[in-house]
């Protein structure tokens, strides 16, 4: 449409419709229904944004709108490295996945550890995805040593006493004698497995079978794909879910 590029930013209707929320005609709806709001005031039709610095969400929830933002599911192999570059040589996540644009790993996953991982150029979902006051659930499927007992999965489930403090309440499920599953919505390095070491059951096996809302059974391990729009929307409702608005 002619002018929608002029000085002052983009039409928020035209911004809405890049990002996957539907045609024009179904943003300038979502608009006037005041379901819009930018920099926290409700949105009026015509109204042009700034996709820099202006932050725009609908019914509450954070909407990334910069162009060109990219965001991969890969389903990371054992023995590839969490980083951009790695001193030591060693094969890296951010070689699995395109050159350009240039993106970096949403959290990581420690060397030895399988499973699905997220790589954006979307700094601020990154932010929320990994910041604890947020909260958005990871679950793991843990091969340990032994079969865990009832106390054991009680302690995994109420919070287990680390070196950095205790863990926050788990879902944690046993299928005997070997596999757990275990949900934690905390972040801290090598989790998991220091959870099932403190109860005696360390781990031999570890992948991360969901972020959120993003479960996917069909990659192969170094197989990666582009999230749709609804699944990207689909995180950013998780995290908005998740928000815990003191702790920020």
């Amino acid at each position: 449409m002619p002018g929608d590029d002029l000085p002052g930013g983009e039409r928020l209707q035209k911004i809405l419709a890049r990002v996957g929320y539907g045609s024009r005609r179904v943003c300038e709806d979502l608009i006037a229904e005041g379901r819009v709001t930018v920099n926290g005031e409700a949105a009026d039709l015509g109204r042009r944004v700034d996709v820099e610095v202006d932050k725009v969400a609908v019914d509450g929830v954070a909407v990334g709108v910069q162009p060109g933002l990219v965001h991969y599911l890969l389903n990371k192999p054992r023995g590839v490295v969490t980083t951009a570059d790695d001193p030591q040589g060693r094969p890296t996540v951010v070689e699995l996945v395109p050159d350009e644009p240039r993106v970096f790993p949403v959290g990581r996953l420690d060397v030895d550890t399988e499973g699905l991982l997220l790589l954006t150029n979307d700094g601020d979902l990154t932010h929320r995805l990994t910041h604890p006051s947020f909260g958005v659930e990871k679950e793991y499927l843990a091969e340990v040593d032994g079969t865990p007992s009832r106390a054991a999965l009680r302690r995994l489930r109420e919070g287990v006493e680390l070196d950095d403090g205790v863990t926050s309440p788990a879902k944690v499920a046993l299928t005997p004698p070997h596999l757990l599953s275990i949900t934690i919505h905390e972040g801290r390095n090598r989790q998991v497995r220091r959870m099932c070491e403190a109860v005696g059951h360390p781990v031999q096996r570890l992948v991360r079978t969901r972020i959120g809302p993003l479960a996917e059974r069909s990659l192969a391990p170094g197989d990666w794909r582009v999230l749709t729009g609804d699944e990207v929307r689909a995180l950013e409702e998780a995290v908005a879910r998740g928000a815990d608005p003191d702790e920020e």
